[in-house]
Formats: structure tokens, sequence, C-alpha cells
């Protein structure tokens, strides 16, 4: 039983190796789609932004689990790509409020509804049940992963 377990936990390592592997090259492309000199790390930085709406740095930090110096790195990257504007924060002038420009925000929509295009003719062939049932395993294994 035990190295049937082994097993399984292999499997579970060579698709996950795969999936990494090919979310990296999506990465790129969906980058490259919102803006050409766009890092491929940046779309989580944008999906976050484009979620949060507005948020100061260190919470955006503190979520993403990177270090304030890392993310202003990479935030002055997008600003200067015209694709995130950063404001004082009203309640503590010495935080900044992080939030897409309207160019950030239309650039960004237009390439995760082609991602989200791609994901939906992969899964089309899928039950509805199973397409859930995917997406709530990903979910538990995300939040179990830290």
């Amino acid at each position: 039983m035990e190295e049937q377990q082994a097993e399984i936990l292999r499997a579970v390592e060579h698709e996950l190796t795969a999936l990494l592997r090919r979310g990296r090259a999506v990465s790129w492309e969906v980058a490259r789609e919102v803006h050409p000199n766009l890092e491929p790390n940046a779309y989580g930085l944008l999906l976050w932004l484009r979620r949060c709406e507005s948020v100061r740095l260190t919470d955006l930090a503190s979520r993403l689990g990177i270090g304030k110096g890392t993310l202003s790195r990479q935030i002055r990257g997008l600003e200067t790509l015209g694709l995130v504007h950063r404001d004082p924060d009203p309640s503590d002038r010495r935080a900044a409020q992080l939030s897409l420009t309207a160019e950030g925000q239309r650039r960004f929509d237009a390439a995760r509804a082609a991602r989200m295009r791609h994901i939906r003719d992969t899964l089309e062939s899928w039950p509805a049940q199973d397409v859930a049932e995917f997406a709530r395993l990903l979910g538990r294994f995300n939040d179990a992963w830290s």
C-alpha cells in the first residue's frame, strides 16, 4: 500500500510539473498580449490589481508572499509601461494605493478574455460537474500548498 501511495504522489508531481511548465509558457504569451515589454510574472500582479481595484503596496506584498522591495520594483516597471498608477493612501500619506490605469485595465481584460477562451475550449468536453470539482480541488490544493 505504501508503494502505491508513493506512485500516486509521483504521478501528482509529474502532472504538476507539466501544468507549471505549460503555465509558464502561457504566462509569457499572455504577458506579451498585455504589453510586449511585460515580464511574465507581472500578469499575476495585474490579476490581483484587477480583482482588488485598489490596494496598498504592503497589503499586495503580503497577499503575494513577496517582499515590499521586490514588489515595488515590479510596480515601478508596470508604472513605466503605463499599466499601473500609484496614489498616496488618503488614510496614510506614507503608504501608496495601487490600481490599474484605464489602459492597463483594457489591456489586461483583452488578454484575460483570450486566456479564458483557451481554458473554456480546453474544458468544453468535460461535464460541468467535473469542471466544478476540478476548480474545487485546485483551490483546496492551493490553500494547502502555503
